[in-house]
């Protein structure tokens, strides 16, 4: 055989290896392939599961859990190179950004609900808190019932917002419901006797409290008017990428090591993850 027939029967072979490996990225992968960037999205004022540690310096929870996803998704794509990018995002603007590209994964503390997932996909469960009150410990809230009267302050588009309504419902007669921004106006205006409460999930008032060393200044209420089950945000449809991440999860979940990522971000206020996040560990075990 002539070298020339040789070479032409070589390109012939490789041919549908070549297509084969083009056509197995799909989506967000082959977008994150051909830009040689990932983004995430991020909140700003989430501690301890999202927020910035200065100079655009995400961390948190949930930013540890995307940081392994982007790991993950270089060794799927055989790239070291690929640019990791941090988006800050708002309440209001978080979907969108997913559904517009300008982010591929949003790493907060983001509920999983039916209606959200008719516009974006999720992750496996991450995390899962509920509703609650924070106040002053000169006048503390212990429940929604001890809002009679009272001033709450709640982020507007969130599940919160609906949560807290719902369970205003019928129980209080007078209150004043203040939609905010942003966690960091909410706790401004506790702090300057504005409101009497801020409503949020558990969890990020717990990290407020860490944040702003309030332990002897805020009272965190026991009662969950809410269950809130969390979740990476991902783009909708989206089952290879989605696959990667779930399997990040997964693998953390199966190994233990989620519960040092817990103890990093909660430690200070505690150890031990609580038992109903204790069973979401261990549900969310699957195997590989």
């Amino acid at each position: 055989m002539s070298f020339w027939k040789l070479v032409f029967v070589c390109a012939l072979t490789c041919l549908p290896l070549s297509g084969k490996a083009t056509a197995e990225l799909t989506q967000t992968l082959k977008r994150i392939n051909d830009s040689g960037e990932i983004n995430l999205g991020y909140r700003k004022d989430q501690t301890p599961m999202s927020f910035d540690h200065g100079s655009n310096k995400p961390a948190g929870y949930s930013v540890e859990l995307c940081n392994r996803i982007a790991v993950a998704v270089k060794k799927k794509l055989g790239r070291s190179d690929i640019r990791i990018n941090y988006v800050p995002v708002t309440a209001e603007s978080r979907f969108g950004a997913i559904q517009s590209g300008k982010i591929d994964i949003l790493c907060g503390a983001t509920t999983k609900t039916l209606s959200r997932s008719e516009i974006v996909g999720f992750t496996q469960l991450t995390f899962v808190t509920g509703g609650a009150l924070l106040s002053r410990k000169d006048a503390v809230v212990e429940n929604v019932k001890g809002l009679e009267g009272k001033r709450v302050a709640v982020v507007s588009d969130t599940t919160t917002i609906v949560s807290l309504r719902a369970a205003l419902d019928g129980k209080v007669s007078d209150v004043e419901v203040i939609p905010v921004g942003t966690t960091s106006e909410g706790m401004g205006m506790l702090e300057k006797g504005e409101v009497d409460a801020f409503a949020a999930d558990q969890v990020v008032l717990i990290g407020q409290v860490i944040a702003r060393g309030g332990r002897k200044l805020y009272a965190l209420s026991n009662e969950l008017f809410s269950f809130e089950p969390f979740a990476l945000a991902v783009p909708r449809g989206d089952a290879d990428f989605q696959l990667v991440a779930d399997r990040v999860l997964s693998r953390l979940n199966r190994s233990g090591e989620i519960v040092g990522i817990y103890k990093k971000w909660f430690g200070s206020f505690g150890e031990k993850p609580p038992s109903a996040l204790d069973a979401l560990y261990q549900l969310n075990s699957t195997p590989p």
